[in-house]
């Protein structure tokens, strides 16, 4: 497939997505071709991308210093120790700020080293390179960086836009059926917040989506970066219309503080569980249609995607799953701040409930 490009224009940095096939074959020409120059670079590998990847882009980058950091991507490592140990190899190595840090992993992998990148010397290049399905059409978009603490999920980070990003659709080919689905998740939540005719494609789609079936993923992956890329541009920090970005986000932090981030629940599969409470919430609150809600949640059903929030939890984690909402970093009272739908296509954010109304809906769930 030939490349496509998007470019993201935001306040602080303007800089192209390519979405394509084999990208990493060719990793040196396309930084060339826009303009990213340097003579060392540090990169940060996910243990479990595969070698040959690795050795395409050390082949490409041939004529630059190049050194290499294996990280075990998990929640847990997310964490300060690791972004000091990037630190210390950039500054072991005398890295300016013209030089390059360049994340080769998935979502995580990205965060920590986004931060990393964020605070030498008051940040120098970034070049992200998503492995995963859910980095390609989420975190690899818009400048998020951080790490999470015992307080909660990444409650420690900076916003810092990269230089460039380059989704490679081989790398998709190595993920397995969990992981797809969990990048698939974030692809519905921004047809469901923004684009119906997205979400109706999705619907139609779904099962070639799901196979990586050429060209309806790249369509897929393209027309969800386009809705994060118009809603970054109109809110870089998430001062407003960025919110919508976390339908479903607040509940599923809570869900993967409450199980200590475990392996049990991953991100991606905590978001579709997060939207599934959000969708419930919002046709309780007379928000969303009868009609509208299921046909949301047939798409999810049907698709495998994780359903039951009663596997994961019962009345007993009641309160611990509130008293990380409540520390969600979204709200700034008492009270606990969602993203809710209206339609299919279209999100409300900044409505608030208190920790009561909410915990007597979250009772009716774990009960019924």
């Amino acid at each position: 497939m030939k490349q496509i490009k998007l470019n993201i224009v935001t306040k602080t940095k303007k800089y192209p997505i390519i979405i394509g096939s084999n990208l990493t074959l060719n990793v040196s020409k396309i930084l060339k071709s826009n303009s990213i120059d340097f003579e060392k670079c540090l990169i940060v590998v996910d243990k479990s991308v595969p070698k040959k990847f690795i050795l395409n882009i050390k082949r490409s980058l041939k004529n630059k210093n190049i050194y290499v950091l294996f990280f075990n991507p998990s929640e847990k490592n997310k964490n300060i120790n690791n972004v000091n140990k990037i630190l210390e190899i950039l500054l072991n190595k005398n890295f300016s700020r013209n030089d390059v840090l360049i994340s080769l992993g998935g979502g995580i992998t990205g965060d920590v080293s986004g931060f990393a990148a964020s605070l030498l010397k008051r940040g120098l290049k970034f070049i992200n390179i998503p492995t995963t399905l859910l980095a390609q059409v989420d975190s690899s978009i818009g400048g998020k960086t951080g790490i999470n603490s015992k307080y909660g999920k990444n409650l420690i980070g900076s916003f810092y836009q990269p230089s460039i990003v380059l989704s490679d659709i081989q790398f998709l080919n190595s993920l397995s059926k969990r992981d797809i689905i969990c990048g698939y998740g974030e692809i519905l939540k921004h047809s469901l917040i923004d684009n119906k005719k997205l979400f109706y494609f999705l619907n139609k789609n779904l099962e070639k989506i799901l196979n990586l079936t050429s060209p309806f993923i790249e369509k897929a992956i393209y027309e969800s970066c386009k809705i994060k890329k118009k809603v970054i541009e109109k809110d870089e920090n998430e001062e407003a219309l960025r919110k919508i970005l976390n339908f479903g986000h607040t509940f599923a932090h809570a869900y993967e503080a409450s199980l200590g981030y475990s392996r049990k629940l991953n991100h991606g599969e905590a978001v579709i569980l997060g939207m599934k409470t959000a969708l419930n919430f919002s046709l309780r609150e007379n928000m969303l249609s009868k009609r509208e809600y299921n046909v949301i949640i047939n798409h999810i059903d049907k698709s495998g995607l994780p359903s039951s929030i009663k596997k994961y939890f019962s009345i007993k984690d009641l309160n611990k799953i509130l008293s990380f909402m409540i520390k969600d970093k979204k709200n700034n009272s008492e009270k606990i701040n969602l993203v809710l739908l209206k339609k299919i296509g279209k999100a409300i954010f900044n409505k608030q409930y208190s920790k009561k109304k909410l915990g007597l809906f979250m009772e009716k769930i774990l009960t019924n």
